[in-house]
């Protein structure tokens, strides 16, 4: 067989060198019949009964997990669990069977199709492969009503066929996943998935090399293909040849020794050369995160994603996470990062990616109710959330980030909610530290270039370069056809983040950036030379972009990276940030 490359999205680093596991989903392209009335109950029964099934099968698992399985798996066990006892997946279907005489699978099969499409409107990139849960739990339970549910094969021992053997799917559910816990499996690859699918955020977790939406991979590789998964470029080589093998493989004990090295530096300070000291913080989107946060040796957490706790709900306002549930999440966090700061975000949803299905279609998502303006338009879904992490901040250091701000009435508004949950706290005697810290988001452009209002009302400000760059260049992050526009060192982004970071340096606030830069080790010299002294990231990242501070002279770097803020020529900017990169310092 002849070899050839197939690129795609890297979510972690490594290389992996194995044989291919095709793993098939169930088709989603089921039988479509209509039933006699006579039959329409036997029918609703026989769905009621695969469903039922499907939920024993995910409690087993979940009470299966082995103790040193990932925290994510246990909680997207979690989330399918709630998915599939939703009405919206378990009676709805029930209801298509009976109105309209449509077989099981082709009842599933149409409510699914119309969940999906309402996810398909989402803007934000994390909410909207949430998708791919749907479609699993549905998938789960065709496979029951076809008898086409399997299992993976057991490791009985290491042999080349099954030892270091790499999934390939059109993507992979939690609980298939914890199918390969008894199996010596090294790296994912998957024709659908984006950073934020649970594939790439478990596969992170695990440290395991994965690389996603590769479009057909799982149709133009062949069982027990040899693959190697180069995921810092996003490459998976099929049937490479024993010399690329070779080459890869000494490539891959270099990174291995170097990650043990790495290592090292967990309780090392991040200071550079000449004495700077940048504050590192980790990016986590469940509480349970954060003990990699501790693992990898950051000095807090930059961004907890609050969003996730609302994941997996229906449209009922009583139905999502009440400020008990709330509280819980927040404070294990707090509690686990021992003293070191945990920044909240504030609930990132709205219309373009809605808490009520019911919610009427707006034509342009990304410029709608979303984020702030969604928790104002509901101000007691956000007077909940807040009092839960006032709440939380009696048993830690936490901090209050308002996404998505771009006027003054906004800020004002935001920081009336905050001290009337202080006021409802203090009157029931409930602890909460009266001087958590606010800050803001800087995603809008219009932020960025209103700040004088910011730092006068606000106590600190992080970047979110993700949205930034989005907004500004308008580029849909998300859709490939114009995925090479999406350009981190635009000279409009570049003046951005130095107006921020300057405006805050004047005010005498903290100012972080929590978004993809943060974590991207070729832009740390740069950000640091322009004056950023915290950056926040996936936990995973965090010991590469340390390394990177320890062998930096910041002062030494200033020059270059004033040059880049002067340069309009794409060419000599990247000239001048290749030139930073590989600057060595004594």
């Amino acid at each position: 067989m002849a070899s050839f490359t197939l690129q795609g999205i890297p979510v972690s680093r490594g290389i992996t060198i194995g044989r291919a596991h095709l793993l098939r989903p169930a088709a989603m392209d089921v039988k479509h019949y209509l039933v006699a009335q006579e039959q329409v109950e036997a029918e609703v029964v026989r769905l009621q009964k695969a469903i039922a099934q499907v939920q024993l099968e995910l409690q087993t698992i979940w009470s299966d997990l082995p103790t040193d399985a990932p925290t994510e798996l246990g909680a997207f066990l979690d989330v399918h669990a709630l998915i599939l006892s939703d009405p919206m997946v378990s009676e709805a279907p029930l209801d298509i069977i009976r109105s309209r005489h449509y077989n099981a699978e082709w009842a599933l099969v149409t409510q699914i199709d119309a969940l999906s499409a309402q996810f398909d409107e989402i803007e934000d990139e994390y909410l909207r492969e949430r998708k791919a849960d749907i479609q699993q739990v549905a998938e789960r339970v065709l496979k029951v009503l076809t008898g086409t549910a399997h299992q993976l094969p057991r490791a009985t021992g290491v042999d080349e066929r099954n030892a270091n053997m790499i999934v390939v799917a059109k993507d992979i559910s939690p609980a298939d996943m914890m199918q390969f816990r008894d199996v010596a499996f090294t790296g994912f690859v998957t024709d659908e998935g984006g950073p934020n699918s649970h594939t790439a955020i478990v596969s992170r977790s695990l440290g395991i090399p994965a690389v996603v939406g590769l479009g057909n991979a799982s149709h133009l590789i062949v069982q027990d293909d040899w693959l190697i998964i180069d995921s810092d470029a996003g490459v998976v080589i099929v049937a490479p040849s024993p010399l690329v093998i070779a080459q890869y493989r000494d490539r891959q004990a270099a990174l291995l020794k170097a990650r043990k090295k790495l290592h090292k530096l967990k309780k090392t300070p991040a200071i550079s050369l000449d004495g700077i000291e940048v504050t590192l913080l980790a990016n986590i989107e469940l509480p349970e995160d954060a003990h990699a946060a501790m693992d990898a040796g950051a000095s807090g957490v930059g961004l907890f994603r609050s969003e996730f706790l609302f994941m997996g709900r229906t449209s009922v306002e009583t139905q999502l996470p009440d400020e008990e549930e709330q509280f819980i999440a927040y404070k294990q966090a707090v509690q686990t990062m021992k003293g070191k700061p945990v920044t909240i975000r504030t609930l990132d949803v709205g219309a373009d990616k809605p808490l009520d299905h019911n919610e009427h279609n707006i034509l342009n998502p990304a410029l709608g109710l979303r984020a702030i303006r969604f928790c104002l338009k509901e101000p007691q879904i956000f007077l909940t959330q807040l009092r839960a992490i006032l709440r939380a901040s009696a048993f830690g250091s936490v901090h209050i980030l308002i996404p998505m701000i771009a006027h003054a009435f906004e800020i004002d508004q935001s920081l009336a909610m905050i001290q009337q949950a202080k006021d409802g706290l203090r009157a029931e005697g409930i602890a909460f530290d009266d001087g958590i810290l606010v800050g803001a988001m800087i995603e809008i452009p219009a932020a960025a270039l209103s700040l004088p209002m910011f730092v006068k009302k606000l106590d600190f400000l992080s970047i979110g370069t993700n949205d930034l760059i989005q907004y500004t260049l308008a580029i849909d992050r998300a859709d490939h056809e114009v995925a090479h526009l999406y350009n981190d060192t635009h000279p409009a982004i570049l003046q951005l983040l130095d107006i921020t970071v300057s405006a805050a340096i004047k005010a005498n606030i903290p100012v972080a950036i929590c978004g993809g830069m943060a974590g991207d080790v070729k832009l740390t010299r740069l950000l640091i030379a322009m004056g950023f002294r915290e950056l926040s990231m996936p936990a995973a990242l965090l010991p590469e972009i340390k390394q990177e501070i320890l062998n930096s002279n910041i002062a030494a770097l200033e020059p270059s990276a004033k040059k880049m803020l002067r340069t309009f020529d794409p060419r000599i900017a990247q000239e001048l940030l290749y030139g930073m990169q590989q600057q060595q310092f004594v």
